[in-house]
């Protein structure tokens, strides 16, 4: 155990004992024998736990306890209350006050030993917490000045500190996850758990135990009973993530847990109320699905209470150097590397890409100079746009002319949900042919996962021998 202790105590015997203990179990001490000069050594800084006695000449120890805790850097520090004469009034002010703990002289060597390793095991557990919640943080953090993040940050303040249901809708890496967790942070909920469910990495069958538990006994392999991501989001916030491609039974158990605030564990009749804010998100057009019959109205009305749509990259190109540099950062920082130089022809040639894979295309890219490149990173070592990247240009500088109408098989025009499924495939198809047939590759390009990728490719055929 190493940590700095702070000895806070007129009586000049006290402070010898208590440095005579701490320091014996391997404890760096500083004493202070008035509030006064106390105080003046913590705004030094580099203490981890104080001793403060109760009863101490001009400033009390209640009253210099008030200011520790009124200062943002020691709300929290850990101050153990001393006295020799309190009252039992005093005792209850000091841990109203805020005293971590409190006990009485004459001191006992071993009970201080306990309490003060106690004070600092869970001081230090804190700061970790504290610290894991800020890289948490950082990592979802929603970078962008643009006008049109501007307008998405005025969204999210309105919508946040509320109840309502929320749809985040947008294409494929554009940032949907980091949206839903910006709510919940910015809710009243904050402190409560944040869980996401992949609906469509779960198979259809698995879904429901999924969401909503089971009881021992359920099925073959429910060997103990388990709960589910509702129970487990129980007074926070619960993500839907790809909801498009949630089963109808699923679906429908949903839609009867938003209209009843009930769940039923798998096997259970017993009903369990659970009080979840739903956020889902889509790449898909769920109005479509809704008339073509593959998503359910009642449940779209239930889910679409704040529609948000999370804007594409090429909607926001100045966007582009603030989230490369960010980037750049958090990967060096991960792999312990020093953050190397940018010329700046890098920034100016990544923002007029057209980033069909959005900001999750972007990371990749940057991660990729980040390890190819030498000490600086310059234009040589940006990647080749490669065929999706030349056709999305092509395809983003015919916008202002005549466009050929769309054919299908047998000459007629196409209709959207056709034109739509067939630019689909060929999408997929280029993006794997420009990754060699690498699924999993292809599948970070087009900011999907790799199960989901796989579901598209049989569904419309793709199979690598038909294309050698």
């Amino acid at each position: 155990m190493s940590a700095s202790i702070l000895v806070v105590d007129d009586e000049k015997n006290i402070r010898r004992t208590l440095r005579m203990v701490l320091e014996g179990a391997g404890l760096d001490v500083s004493e202070a024998e008035s509030a006064e000069a106390g105080l003046t050594q913590l705004e030094a800084g580099g203490i981890d736990l104080v001793i403060l006695d109760i009863r101490l000449p001009g400033m009390s120890g209640i009253e210099a306890l008030e200011r520790i805790r009124a200062r943002p850097e020691t709300r929290r520090l850990p101050v153990l209350m001393i006295s020799g004469h309190a009252s039992v009034a005093e005792a209850v002010s000091a841990v109203q006050t805020g005293a971590t703990d409190f006990f009485e002289k004459p001191l006992d060597r071993d009970q201080v030993l306990v309490r003060v390793r106690n004070a600092l095991k869970t001081w230090q557990l804190q700061r970790e917490v504290d610290r894991l919640r800020a890289d948490v943080e950082e990592r979802y953090a929603m970078i962008g000045e643009s006008p049109t993040m501007r307008t998405l940050y005025a969204q999210l303040e309105k919508v946040a500190p509320t109840n309502g249901r929320v749809l985040i809708t947008g294409e494929s890496g554009t940032g949907k996850e980091l949206v839903a967790r910006a709510i919940h942070r910015l809710s009243n909920r904050k402190d409560a758990p944040f869980v996401k469910v992949n609906c469509a990495a779960i198979p259809a069958e698995l879904i429901e135990s999924e969401l909503f538990g089971y009881e021992r006994g359920a099925f073959t392999g429910a060997a103990q009973r388990r709960k589910g991501m509702f129970e487990t989001a129980d007074g926070g916030t619960l993500f839907l993530d790809e909801i498009g491609d949630m089963s109808a039974s699923a679906q429908a158990k949903v839609l009867r847990a938003l209209q009843s605030g009930e769940i039923s564990r798998v096997g259970s009749e017993r009903t369990i109320a659970v009080d979840v804010r739903i956020l889902a998100a889509t790449n898909k057009d769920l109005e479509q699905e809704v008339e073509d019959g593959q998503f359910r109205e009642d449940l779209f009305f239930r889910l679409n209470v704040v529609p948000i749509r999370t804007p594409p990259l090429r909607d926001r190109r100045e966007d582009v150097p603030l989230l490369a540099a960010a980037f750049l950062r958090e990967f060096c920082k991960e792999n312990g590397l020093r953050v190397k130089p940018v010329d700046d022809e890098v920034y100016d040639a990544l923002a007029k890409r057209p980033w069909p894979g959005n900001v999750r295309e972007l990371k990749n890219v940057v991660e990729r100079m980040a390890i190819l490149s030498g000490e600086q990173i310059t234009t040589a070592d940006l990647p080749e746009q490669g065929k999706l990247g030349l056709a999305a240009q092509q395809s983003e500088a015919s916008l202002g002319g005549d466009l050929p109408t769309p054919l299908s098989d047998e000459g007629e025009p196409m209709s959207l949900r056709e034109y739509r499924e067939y630019a689909e495939k060929t999408y997929i198809l280029a993006t794997l042919d420009d990754t060699d047939w690498n699924v999993s590759q292809a599948a970070s390009v087009l900011g999907v996962e790799r199960t989901n990728l796989h579901k598209k490719m049989r569904s419309y055929g793709i199979r690598r021998e038909d294309h050698q």
